[in-house]
């Protein structure tokens, strides 16, 4: 008889569990920014469905929470919220390693970054698992990061004297390289600040400038991509580890295509965006602006290519090593060979 009724809650438990619904609370991309915004939601919508779980998830973006990007990885540690979705140059203010991923001049096109990315994902990981509680699910761009200017430019020296916002230190080094300041500014607060002329440019994505209406408070447009604003998908690691096994792998499967698609939108998106910033007659889903264009030359690549050898990677090394003393080890293993770089 004994044996019966253990035999009997033994499949009572397993029937519960298997039946047990999980509740997640995930804080999303900001709000402006609508064709990504429309598939993360239509993603956590539909995450029962094409995960075949029981999920609900209490979604919002981040601006309705009221929150700043640079406190998503600090939120999703202390499990405020089991996903969060964070910019990696915003959040590397924490920890400059999670950065390397997405150095200023190293990956000039998406095939390139594709290579930086893959070769540093386990690291970045790993990582991300110790500094701060955190499991990584997807690492996708935005879209090359290039310049909206309220002032005339005629190229990357252009910004010598001119105050332009920043939001990665990488980025910041690169600015003070060429002879500009840098303004640290998160995303909301970019309109006001170049409306006011606390900033004279500000760095961003052709998709990201033209659905914040950047282009209404500047007049120059410098489609130099010198970074690709690398954002994740990370979940609070004590969390993740009560999931099963089976619940782990259909959720990676999951956040895999979801990432896929974040890629797929930006190689779609962004010669869009290029155009209608400019009052392109191919211009098809962005808002048609007239802002003038400024072609990038071979000596504006040249001239962020230096800064990058000469600034920004060594600038990078010395912070991340006196933090993490394998961090140019690391890199140099990954990136730096993927993309024949390295750090001395």
């Amino acid at each position: 008889m004994k044996i019966l009724i253990s035999t009997f809650l033994s499949l009572l438990l397993a029937v519960n569990l298997a039946s047990a619904e999980i509740k997640l609370n995930a804080s999303g991309l900001v709000s402006t920014h609508k064709y990504h915004v429309a598939l993360e939601k239509e993603f956590y919508s539909n995450l029962s469905k094409t995960t075949g779980l029981k999920i609900t998830v209490n979604y919002n973006s981040l601006d309705v929470l009221g929150l700043q990007m640079k406190d998503t990885i600090r939120l999703v540690r202390t499990g405020t919220f089991d996903i969060v979705e964070s910019t990696v140059g915003e959040i590397s203010r924490d920890d400059p390693f999670l950065g390397g991923i997405d150095l200023i001049g190293v990956s000039p096109n998406l095939s390139s970054l594709k290579k930086s990315i893959d070769a540093y994902r386990d690291a970045f990981s790993k990582r991300a698992e110790e500094k701060f509680n955190a499991k990584i699910l997807s690492l996708w761009p935005y879209g090359p990061q290039v310049f909206y200017c309220k002032k005339p430019i005629t190229g990357l020296s252009s910004l010598k004297g001119l105050k332009v916002r920043s939001y990665t230190p990488a980025m910041s080094s690169m600015i003070e390289t060429v002879g500009g300041t840098p303004v640290a500014l998160s995303f909301k607060e970019v309109y006001p600040a170049l409306q006011r002329g606390v900033a004279d440019c500000a760095i961003t994505s052709p998709t990201s400038g033209n659905s914040g209406n950047w282009p209404e408070v500047t007049s120059h447009y410098f489609p130099l991509g010198i970074s690709w604003s690398v954002n994740a998908h990370a979940m609070n690691l004590d969390r993740w580890k009560k999931l099963s096994s089976s619940e782990q792998a259909a959720l990676t499967k999951a956040f895999q295509n979801l990432e896929k698609g974040f890629w797929d939108l930006a190689k779609k998106n962004t010669g869009d965006a290029d155009s209608c910033n400019v009052g392109g007659s191919d211009c098809k889903n962005y808002k048609k602006f007239n802002m003038k264009l400024v072609k990038p030359t071979a000596a504006d690549e040249k001239l962020l290519a230096k800064a990058s050898q000469e600034a920004v990677l060594p600038g990078w090394g010395k912070t991340c090593n006196s933090v993490y003393p394998d961090c140019t080890k690391v890199w140099n293993d990954t990136i730096g060979k993927a993309q024949g770089l390295k750090i001395n």
